[in-house]
């Protein structure tokens, strides 16, 4: 065997033992518990034959408690680039067969170094999770590996779109980095996430409660809103990962990606004009009328199970993305509380930061009234709302389809924080509050006094509402732009957002402002 064989046998061999990760044996437990390794995750997510690893032969430098004695080469995580769906993205995947997938100085420079990649060529980061936390034996130096992380998200935030993607565990230091990233996916009854776990829970507040029940998928997918997307399988999860990124552009120098698309643009939807009930405490799907919009009915909603008084996500106008917020009718009578509020907030502020335009659906009786609500702070997690959609300069269209009552209307997208185009429907009502409040507050007297004080009342009422449960009025004075046919919709949106693609809104001169959090 000539010397140039030798060395080719060498790096065989090196590749082979780097592929093994932890060994056969914990690979084939991996197997057992229905997840898969970190590099078939990897390869499972990006396009095929595009993975090109980085940093394959890197191992610990740590000599304490033994562990000088155990040497891997990877360092308990797959890092380097690929394509999904043709673009480039940058990945690591944390291997739970390396001592667990925990955290090491080592662990964390690699995901830094693919970090540094994706942030100064503009391409999005995807972080596969599934770790045991910081490496104990490292102390201080782990520690200081998941800051330099930590530090990076910040800097990457709303310069490229990063995921997180949770499949074991996440818990303690290391949720901070998935909690930065603009969303988190979870796969069902393998993926967790909390601060502190049951056993130390147990030690402390004497609460028993297992993973599952204490930061598992559906856990955070409906009760804390942590988690955007969860699946029942991690090649679910995966693929959602790659739908979600055909929305999204590759960074904030770049417009979202145009897919070309056979639906007519002047499509015209019959259903919508049946759509909106009589009766105005009747409650109705919201994604009734979104769905039929969109190009081919595609919508891709986030955080669908969590304040589903609000509905967040994204479709296609014409082949380009477009992030939708809309009140849902159906829970709660589409009004705004604490969560709504965070959750509306949030998605405004990254389809700002990455150039997607924002279409804005009103059906909305106001905020949520209780001493619940006022304690649990709905004044200032209400104000992150107006905050957003105030701060956002990407085109901003806004529907009224039915209530639009109060400081509720005016946070959400309304003519005053600068929405470029405000559409109604027919059914559009716009005023302070519902015409039976209005009338209690601005009649009482006369009403008391009236010999029918009831036909006095339902009198008041029908004036009332003549003058304001219609968007004439707001027409007449230039607070809505046009009223339309729900069939007209999606032609309408298509070429109003058609007509602010060129949108060029100056931002104050500031560092950055103060956002009620």
């Amino acid at each position: 065997m000539s010397v140039m064989e030798q060395k080719f046998e060498e790096l065989r061999r090196r590749l082979e033992e780097a592929d093994l990760g932890g060994g056969a044996d914990k690979i084939a437990k991996q197997h057992e518990s229905g997840k898969m390794t970190a590099r078939e995750r990897v390869l499972e997510l990006v396009d095929e034959g595009s993975f090109e690893e980085i940093d394959k032969f890197v191992v610990h430098r740590c000599n304490d408690f033994g562990m000088d004695r155990t040497i891997i080469p990877g360092e308990g995580v797959v890092t380097g680039y690929g394509k999904i769906n043709g673009r480039g993205v940058y990945v690591f995947a944390q291997d739970f067969t390396v001592f667990g997938g925990s955290l090491s100085y080592t662990h964390a420079q690699k995901i830094c170094k693919v970090m540094d990649l994706s942030y100064r060529n503009g391409c999005p980061l995807i972080g596969i999770n599934d770790s045991g936390g910081a490496r104990i034996q490292e102390g201080v130096e782990s520690l200081g590996g998941y800051g330099e992380v930590f530090y990076r998200n910040v800097r990457s935030s709303g310069v490229v779109p990063q995921i997180s993607v949770i499949m074991g565990p996440c818990a303690g230091g290391a949720v901070y980095s998935p909690a930065v990233t603009d969303f988190i996916f979870m796969t069902e009854k393998t993926s967790y996430m909390f601060i502190t776990g049951p056993q130390v829970i147990k030690q402390v507040t004497s609460e028993v409660i297992d993973s599952e029940s204490l930061g598992g998928a559906k856990v955070h997918g409906r009760v804390s809103g942590v988690c955007h997307f969860h699946y029942p399988t991690e090649k679910q999860t995966l693929e959602g990962v790659r739908e979600l990124l055909s929305y999204l552009p590759d960074s904030n120098r770049v417009k979202p990606p145009v897919v070309p698309t056979d639906d007519p643009a002047d499509r015209i939807i019959p259903e919508l004009d049946a759509i909106i009930p009589d009766s105005p405490r009747k409650p109705y799907d919201i994604k009734k009328i979104i769905k039929p919009v969109m190009d081919d009915g595609r919508f891709l909603e986030t955080q669908a199970n969590y304040a589903r008084n609000l509905v967040t996500g994204f479709g296609r106008l014409g082949g380009k993305t477009v992030g939708v917020v809309a009140n849902q009718p159906n829970w709660l009578a589409g009004c705004l509380d604490t969560e709504a509020s965070v959750k509306c907030g949030r998605f405004v502020r990254f389809c700002d930061a990455f150039g997607i335009p924002l279409l804005t659906l009103l059906d909305v009786p106001g905020y949520l009234p209780g001493t619940q609500q006022e304690h649990g702070g709905i004044i200032k997690h209400g104000a992150k709302i107006l905050y957003a959609y105030a701060e956002a300069t990407v085109p901003k269209v806004t529907l009224i389809v039915r209530k639009a009552y109060g400081g509720a209307y005016v946070v959400m997208a309304s003519r005053a924080l600068r929405s470029d185009i405000n559409l109604a429907y027919p059914s559009a009502e716009i005023a302070v509050m519902g015409a039976e409040g209005a009338v209690q507050v601005l009649f009482r007297k006369e009403i008391a006094d009236a010999p029918d004080p009831a036909a006095k009342r339902a009198e008041l009422i029908n004036l009332y509402t003549e003058k304001f449960a219609s968007p004439y009025r707001a027409a007449e004075l230039g607070f809505v732009d046009r009223v339309i046919y729900p069939r007209d919709t999606r032609a309408v949106l298509v070429r109003a957002f058609a007509q602010l693609e060129n949108k060029d809104e100056e931002k104050p001169k500031r560092k950055h402002g103060n956002i009620p959090l």
